[in-house]
């Protein structure tokens, strides 16, 4: 499978229905299976979310500055759209560590990091399906401030700062970069083996 990638330069603050099917056409004009990256406040509303444990406990999303990610791919499962989340937030978590030199810690589909006194969510991430696609939304706190946990963003952890980006914008770009690569690589991979009968 191909996936675009794309870093949005305009700010959007992300609500949760934003997380739908060919959203990224109608808005970036980006075709077929793609990820694309924006930074923006995160303010989900129960109403809006779609992860049903979360709804049954009347949670919210909120964070005062992300870096979102929304995927869509067409032609797959759920479970592979599952599979693909927990790949991308492995690559995210790895090079979060990489740019950082922080020890982040990767349970599903979260992300945590420890300051020393608490261990703090870095991230949140869904994956759901649409009639014709698979849908992914995953935000990486930048400053977390007013998330419902104990949360930490990215300038904790000294990448980048509100007013500098630039060191958000490289590491996005290489969490693209090596996500593209990998599933392009699991395409070959399924090509390139002889059938054994």
């Amino acid at each position: 499978m191909r996936v675009e990638t794309k870093w949005i330069e305009e700010r959007m603050t992300y609500t949760g229905p934003e997380l739908r099917p060919h959203f990224l056409l109608e808005k970036f004009r980006v075709k077929g299976s793609a990820v694309a990256a924006f930074v923006g406040p995160c303010e989900v509303k129960m109403e809006h979310l779609v992860d049903w444990e979360d709804r049954l406990a009347n949670d919210f999303i909120r964070a005062k500055l992300m870096v979102h990610f929304l995927g869509e791919f067409f032609g797959i499962s759920l479970a592979e759209g599952v599979l693909y989340q927990r790949l991308f937030m492995a690559i995210a978590g790895q090079e979060i560590a990489r740019i950082s030199g922080k020890t982040i810690r990767r349970d599903g589909d979260d992300l945590f990091w420890n300051d020393g006194k608490d261990e703090r969510k870095l991230s949140v991430s869904i994956v759901t399906a649409s009639p014709v696609s698979r849908l992914l939304h995953a935000g990486i706190n930048l400053d977390a401030s007013g998330a419902p946990v104990k949360a930490a963003g990215l300038f904790d952890l000294g990448v980048g700062t509100p007013q500098d980006l630039g060191p958000v914008k490289a590491l996005v770009e290489r969490i693209l970069s090596v996500f593209r690569e990998e599933v392009e690589g699991i395409e070959w991979a399924c090509a390139k083996v002889r059938p054994v009968v």
